[in-house]
């Protein structure tokens, strides 16, 4: 056997130096070559015509690129990264098209379904997502795998998708209802962390044959229905087999093994006919379409091309390809599109010319599909998009199946299945997903957290709580559960893991963090059913199963209560006596809307005071649910919106944040908890959406905020801080109403009520001054009438009055008048809420600082000022607690006077400088008048006549002693003069 050297290109630049999982494919003119590196993030298209040209380079991936494939029609190009996506492309422009979908971990295989209409990918996460490349949508999540997911494949016949993963297990599900139909352990190598080299499956282009490499150096083949073993390629290879490709035709067969020798198989021979030695370890090969070639690319990322893979002597590996399909005029394939129906005499000639003579028994199982499922073209083309394979087309169908009757099939047809709706499977808040040789959260609340980290057949778990002096310190504890959900509160955990196969039955476990007895914890089993979610309380703890029952246990391990719940749970959580439980209400909407129903149960007493639909944002579905830290429900859907209930409105959700106008495309929230005007939460680089255990993540603060709409005035700070203390003030006095019924002291809350209802006042002034600038005169009537202070209200007053609108002026002194009366028709206000009324509010909050200028017009003039503040006017003298009860005649007139008193305080309060004029002329004028006093008294004492020209100069006084005039100046000279003589004189 001569061996021939092959020449090898460099495509991809290794960064490690030690090599990494390259891909190779070919279109279906041979024309192109496309390669891919796990550590290049970039995608190369090469021309196969002319190797030494330059590639086309796609650069659309963060990171390495780790998958690619090729729909059938060769118009498009699909790759996974390490950055956790599988994109799109136009191929062979290389045009990206879309981000089809994400993971949270790194993707290691996809694969077309034979029409192009399917995409399936798969990787480190637990499922395969089967896509719809039409709309994008996610028709179906596969899981079952305990490994990274490292091969996929679509049988040729639409019925199976064959898998295997890392720890060696491969898996055969059936299309149609997304069940397992074989499992086949322990196949397969172990691969462990080093991707560099994967686990694979093949089907055989007539999809009879799964081919997949096993663990002595050879690959076995099995039968596609039954899974049985059929036969083994047995040949030169040393060390194991990381890879192999099918030829066109299924002739042949091309394996890559770890001893980096590739050897060309005859199948039907079941023995090599040539082989290929290489300088390092070939991870990826592909037949050419047409013609007799071999592209192969090594760990290094170099590829060549193989001429003459198969010996020319050999019938050539793309003569007489299975042809299971034809090709519609969009290029793509469809599933038996090219049947025609058959006549009613059911003769094999009216199949068509498109049956390319198959065989009489596929004909005739061609036959029985098409009388059980009677539909036209266009039902057919639409059941390829929806992913629904009949399970009727296996020919080597289980005893069972074939067994099936012609009443269920056609009952199967009359019910169709949306592959897109799909309910929402239960979670448990806090918890993040399973991360291989990484530590993740059981448990992350606004107490602590609860850490696991699994090792070889059992996990370590750590339990710390985030304020260290108050929590106590909880040793840590070894699993051999395999817990996978945890729930925590200041007096204990509790632990639950899901049934994993028939010995290991579901746990429930309960751990005291101190009692004063020995062996205190717990733990219960349950047969036949598992935990799906856990909640834990004041001396309670809850366990919702799979047998939709909600189990309350109390904190001793005594079972107490078992219900019976309406749907499957989605989540359960626990807040002192309050157990809260979500749970299906009804399947999705055709509009992929959950239907989710929640129930409050009060654990202590045995009542329900709560239960209703739980609203999502349409599309979305539950992410996180809890309580706050003061008790109340609360929701966080997909979508980023964080909903609060409230027994406003009979029960009702406020949405109180919305991340659509905060977050970053790349980021997503987290969410731990909240309190009353924060939203606590850990900011994850998308595609992550949890993050990991270590290091501890970072908690971020958001204040919480209606999604209001714009508003005309611009002030949707305002609006949002008056609905938020408007919904504080509604808890408050719920509170205090249910702590007087049951004989409690209230003195706090009052305090607190008063303090919120003076908030939401100054909040309105504002919103009132918005809206006089506005001129949003309506809008600030309304606002007038909700301030709950008298004080308030006059405050109101005097900010209109500056802003020169007497009308509403005028209309804010008719509302507090009406107020006023009628405060004074009923009972006498107590001494205590007049105390609480005697508070000053500050209107500069809302305007200027300004005072007032009086003009000889008296006029208002606003004149800016730094140094005076517009003070609300102080509150009229509180009425004695000793006065009696006047009439209703006396209280309006006292209203009355009340109001010209407060006229005249405004009227008396202009102008500081003409005061002060008016103050120094009232000295002057004294001052005269002191003098002519001591110019009688002087005169009477003397007894003389010496005042005559005093007298004279004294009638001779001016009117205005102070006018700025001649004369002024000269009767001030002469009283200068007449006082000095007059000392003189004494």
């Amino acid at each position: 056997m001569k061996i021939r050297s092959i020449k090898m290109r460099e495509a991809h630049k290794s960064s490690n130096g030690v090599g990494s999982f390259c891909s190779v494919l070919w279109d279906h003119q041979g024309e192109h070559i496309v390669t891919a590196s796990s550590s290049d993030s970039s995608i190369c298209i090469q021309d196969a015509f002319l190797p030494a040209n330059p590639p086309k380079i796609v650069r659309h991936h963060r990171d390495g690129v780790t998958a690619l494939a090729l729909s059938p029609n060769f118009t498009c190009l699909a790759s996974g990264s390490v950055d956790h996506s599988v994109k799109l492309y136009k191929f062979p422009g290389g045009e990206f098209e879309t981000n089809i979908t994400r993971f949270t971990l790194p993707i290691r295989t996809l694969a077309f379904n034979r029409s192009g209409t399917m995409l399936a990918a798969a990787g480190d996460d637990e499922g395969i997502k089967l896509i719809n490349t039409i709309d994008g949508s996610i028709a179906r999540v596969l899981k079952g795998h305990r490994g990274s997911i490292t091969g996929i494949a679509f049988d040729p016949k639409s019925e199976y998708l064959a898998s295997v993963d890392s720890i060696g297990t491969a898996m055969i599900w059936e299309l149609q209802s997304g069940k397992t139909i074989h499992v086949l352990k322990g196949i397969a190598r172990v691969i462990g962390s080093d991707f560099s080299s994967m686990n694979i499956v093949s089907w055989s282009p007539d999809g009879e044959l799964l081919a997949v490499p096993s663990l002595k150096n050879d690959v076995v083949m099995y039968d596609r229905d039954t899974a049985e073993k059929l036969f083994s390629l047995r040949g030169d290879h040393v060390q194991p087999i990381c890879f192999l490709s099918w030829s066109p035709n299924g002739k042949y067969m091309a394996t890559s093994g770890l001893d980096r020798q590739v050897l060309i198989w005859d199948v039907d021979k079941k023995q090599d006919i040539d082989r290929q030695k290489f300088d390092n370890r070939v991870t990826c090969m592909a037949w050419k379409p047409i013609g007799n070639a071999l592209a192969v690319i090594d760990i290094m990322g170099k590829y060549g091309v193989w001429e003459s893979a198969v010996p020319s002597s050999m019938r050539s590996p793309t003569a007489n390809v299975p042809v299971l399909g034809s090709k519609n005029g969009h290029g793509l394939l469809f599933f038996d599109e090219e049947e025609e129906n058959p006549s009613a005499s059911g003769s094999l000639s009216d199949l068509g010319e498109d049956s390319h003579g198959e065989s009489e028994p596929f004909s005739r199982k061609r036959l029985r599909k098409q009388h059980s499922y009677d539909d036209d073209w266009e039902e057919d083309v639409k059941e390829e998009f929806e992913l629904l394979p009949k399970a009727e087309l296996r020919k080597k169908a289980p005893h069972s199946h074939r067994d099936s009757s012609d009443n269920k099939r056609n009952e199967l047809k009359s019910v169709p299945i949306s592959a897109g709706q799909k309910m929402q499977e239960a979670f448990q808040p806090g918890t993040t997903r399973q991360l291989l040789g990484k530590r993740r959260f059981l448990c992350y609340s606004m107490l602590g957290s609860i850490t696991v980290m699994e090792h070889d057949g059992y996990s370590h778990i750590e339990i710390d709580f985030h304020d260290t002096s108050s929590g106590p310190r909880v040793p840590a504890m070894t699993d051999y559960f395999g817990f996978t959900m945890a729930s925590l509160n200041e007096n204990g955990s509790v632990f639950a893991n899901p049934c994993k196969g028939e010995k290991n039955m579901s746990t429930l476990m309960y751990r005291p963090f101190s009692s004063w007895a020995n062996n205190s914890e717990w733990s219960m089993r349950f047969e036949e059913e598992e935990v799906r979610a856990v909640a834990l309380g004041t001396g309670w703890v809850a366990a919702v199963t799979s047998c939709n029952f909600l189990r309350i246990f109390t904190e001793g391990g005594l079972q107490r209560h078992i219900l019976s719940l309406d749907g499957p749970v989605v989540t359960a959580v626990g807040y002192k006596d309050e157990l809260a439980v979500v749970t299906h209400a009804s399947p999705p909407l055709p509009s992929n809307e959950q239907i989710l129903e929640f129930r409050v149960f009060n654990t202590c007493n045995g009542t329900q005071p709560r239960r209703g639909r739980l609203p999502l944002t349409p599309g979305s579905c539950l992410s996180w649910f809890g309580f706050s830290e003061e008790g109340h429900l609360s929701s966080f859907d997909s979508t980023g919106v964080l909903r609060v209930f409230t027994n406003q409105y009979g029960g009702s959700w406020l949405p109180l944040f919305s991340a659509s106008k905060l977050k970053k495309p790349e980021e997503n929230y987290w969410v731990v908890g909240l309190n009353t005007s924060k939203l606590f939460c850990v900011i994850c680089k998308s595609p992550d959406s949890f993050p990991e255990a270590t290091p501890k993540p970072i908690l971020t603060l958001l204040d919480l905020s209606f999604p209001l709409a714009s508003s005309d005035l611009g002030a949707e700070n305002l609006e949002n801080e008056f609905i938020m203390n408007n919904m504080h003030l509604h808890r408050i006095q719920s509170t205090i109403e249910e702590m007087e019924a049951a004989g409690e002291d209230t003195s706090l809350l009052d305090d607190e009520a008063f303090n919120t209802e003076a908030a939401l006042d100054r909040c309105i002034l504002r919103l009132i001054a918005s809206c006089c600038n506005g001129d949003k005169l309506v809008r600030a009537t309304e606002l007038v009438k909700l301030l709950a202070l008298e004080k308030s209200v006059k405050g109101a007053i005097k900010l209109v009055t500056a802003l020169k609108l007497p009308n509403l002026a005028e209309r804010f002194n008719a509302i507090l008048e009406e107020r006023l009366n009628k405060e004074t028709t009923g009972s006498t206000i107590p001494a205590s809420t007049e105390l609480k009324c005697d508070t000053s509010f500050n209107a500069q909050a809302a305007l200027t600082k300004t005072h007032f200028t009086v003009e000889s017009s008296k006029k208002l003039e606003l004149v800016s000022s730094p140094s005076l503040n517009l003070l609300a006017p102080s509150l009229t003298k509180k009425r004695s607690l000793e006065e009696p009860t006047k009439d209703v005649d006396a209280d309006t007139e006292n209203a009355r006077a009340r109001k010209l008193e407060m006229a005249r305080e405004f009227k008396n309060a202009f102008d500081l400088k003409n005061a002060k004029k008016l103050k120094d002329e009232k000295d002057k004028v004294d001052e005269v008048k002191d003098a002519r006093k001591l110019e009688n008294a002087n005169k009477l004492e003397d007894g003389e006549d010496k005042n005559g020209e005093a007298n004279k100069v004294t009638t001779q006084r001016p009117s205005n002693p102070f006018a700025k005039s001649s004369n002024n100046k000269q009767n001030t000279s002469l009283f200068d003069s007449l006082k000095k003589k007059v000392k003189t004189d004494r």
